[in-house]
């Protein structure tokens, strides 16, 4: 494979000027960006799929149709568990009432009793918090609502910018041979080839991601001894592909049976706790390892790369900006001017000398 020619040799401080130029340019253009992202993932993982229909005999137009809707039924099913995981909560919402009720009274003698604080003291106190909190819960509520709106907007256009980029996936190749000189041609096409090979590892990467983080949860949840860990620990795993909303959904039932089941405080805080530490295993140690190796990526790199994806885009940014860095290395492999940047993103691994 030869690298693009070029006389241009990239200083440190060029590519940091770059760099700086287009995270502006995705801060401040992520609405548009955010989706075509996601689209151009999911392209790229049904472009197999849809070729090998194509060859096949089944149109273009069906066989696009047929891998969108396969994505959507996965992402239904998703939203199936979440919504299970409410049902479930809402049933055992009288019980929770009637807990949340008693431990109150416990709190309110606890206080009264060792702090010589008074039932109408404890009352004013939370009638001020409450009024104090007002304006923040007010806030909240507006952010929830723009988030699920922005949510919303994303599964709409998702689907429609993925099936768009499978249609018109031959034009686009051709204007993007057609920006560089002939010669370059086939060293973009090799890079394309590689770039999907990336988002395939990528996903083998996050298969195992959820799989440790599901035996995580549920070794965690046996050990303090809340009931069917295994499948409160998978569900869990599953539901944290919805960033933050997910896993919140997800806790709710195991946090309530263990509160009703075992009559105790305790046994909630442990389920949170195991989920937190579980979290930040997943974010800065084993995401890191099980998609940074096979996307052959450094995990300093990998850990500094989700971080500045959480500021940028946020959640989105985490998932989305590995993959993106990947096919920075794989351009910066090919181009004679970025080789820097393509040893300070990889491994580091010494070529034995013949």
């Amino acid at each position: 494979m030869m690298p693009i020619p070029t006389n241009k040799k990239f200083s440190v401080l060029e590519i940091l000027q770059y760099t700086v130029l287009i995270s502006i340019l995705l801060y401040f253009g992520k609405p548009l960006f955010i989706p075509l992202s996601f689209a151009l993932l999911i392209s790229f993982i049904l472009y197999p799929v849809c070729k090998w229909m194509e060859k096949k005999g089944i149109s273009k137009s069906i066989s696009i149709f047929v891998s969108i809707f396969g994505i959507l039924l996965f992402f239904g099913a998703l939203l199936y568990l979440l919504f299970l995981q409410l049902i479930e909560f809402s049933n055992e919402w009288q019980l929770l009432k009637v807990k949340l009720l008693e431990t109150g009274k416990q709190w309110s003698i606890y206080l009264s009793e060792q702090f010589n604080l008074s039932s109408e003291k404890q009352s004013l106190f939370l009638k001020n918090a409450l009024n104090n909190s007002g304006a923040q819960t007010i806030l909240f509520i507006q952010n929830t609502l723009s988030s699920l709106s922005e949510s919303v907007f994303y599964l709409l256009i998702i689907p429609i910018y993925s099936a768009l980029i499978l249609y018109y996936r031959q034009l686009l190749v051709d204007v993007l041979c057609h920006i560089f000189s002939s010669e370059k041609k086939e060293t973009i096409r090799e890079i394309l080839i590689q770039t999907i090979h990336s988002y395939y590892d990528f996903i083998k990467g996050m298969l195992v991601v959820y799989l440790l983080v599901g035996l995580l949860n549920s070794i965690g949840l046996a050990l303090i001894g809340v009931p069917h860990p295994f499948l409160f620990g998978f569900i869990a795993s599953i539901l944290t592909f919805i960033p933050y909303v997910g896993i919140l959904i997800s806790s709710l039932l195991p946090i309530t049976i263990s509160w009703i089941t075992f009559n105790s405080i305790w046994y909630p805080i442990g389920v949170i706790a195991v989920f937190s530490l579980v979290q930040l295993i997943e974010a800065y140690i084993i995401f890191p390892l099980a998609v940074g190796k096979r996307l052959k990526i450094n995990t300093l790199v990998i850990i500094v790369v989700i971080i500045i994806g959480g500021i940028l885009w946020g959640a989105a940014g985490m998932i989305l900006f590995i993959p993106f860095v990947s096919i920075a290395k794989l351009i910066a492999e090919k181009t004679n001017g970025l080789k820097t940047l393509a040893i300070l993103l990889g491994e580091g691994e010494s070529k034995k000398r013949d």
